[in-house]
């Protein structure tokens, strides 16, 4: 277990909080949603904490992993839902060469807008997830979001919240390109526990 492994994985936890607040109280600032869909479009970077402009913007996801994994502590099955749903649907994504392609051209579209526009902007959080509706969401792999019907049935809650599980999918990615593998929560769990409490 690699100290970058447990950065994809305090990165998925992140996400997942910002899903469950925005699918149940219509809130997430601008600030955390920035951090996290900006990872999407950082596509070559020279190292994974560059992914997340250094780990300092994941202390949150970092603080919800060891919650997770302590003993005794407060569980949220919400978001242990929501990561491995995450993970099932990377895998999907990986064995397809046609969607991988369409990811990475769809993105780079996107980078474009941002020559205009913030990422925050509504309709670049449109685009973003407008791609996890069309490219991800096809490959089977549904993530069942919990929230208030009438917040999810809101176009710009709905946006969000794909915008945002397309940041997860990208923090998926780097953690099998990492060498992550879904046995390490069982057998790893004492080592990403002290990598994260080191992270903080």
């Amino acid at each position: 277990m690699t100290e970058h492994q447990v950065m994809a994985l305090a990165a998925m936890c992140q996400v997942a909080k910002q899903v469950q607040k925005v699918a149940q109280y219509g809130q997430g600032s601008d600030h955390e949603l920035e951090k996290l869909l900006n990872c999407i479009v950082e596509t070559s970077p020279n190292s994974p904490e560059d992914v997340y402009q250094g780990k300092h913007n994941l202390r949150e996801g970092y603080r919800i992993l060891i919650a997770q994994l302590s003993a005794g502590a407060d569980k949220d099955v919400e978001i242990v839902k929501y990561v491995g749903g995450l993970m099932q649907l990377e895998r999907a994504l990986s064995s397809k060469q046609n969607s991988l392609n369409e990811l990475g051209r769809r993105i780079d579209d996107v980078k474009r807008r941002l020559d205009h526009f913030a990422i925050t902007d509504d309709t670049v959080v449109a685009a973003l997830a407008d791609i996890y509706s069309s490219v991800l969401s096809p490959l089977g792999h549904r993530i069942q979001v919990y929230g208030k019907p009438e917040l999810l049935k809101q176009q710009l809650t709905q946006n969000k919240i794909r915008a945002l599980l397309l940041a997860g999918i990208r923090s998926a990615v780097l953690w099998r390109q990492m060498g992550g593998k879904r046995r390490h929560f069982f057998f790893a769990k004492r080592k990403i526990l002290a990598i994260a409490k080191q992270s903080i």
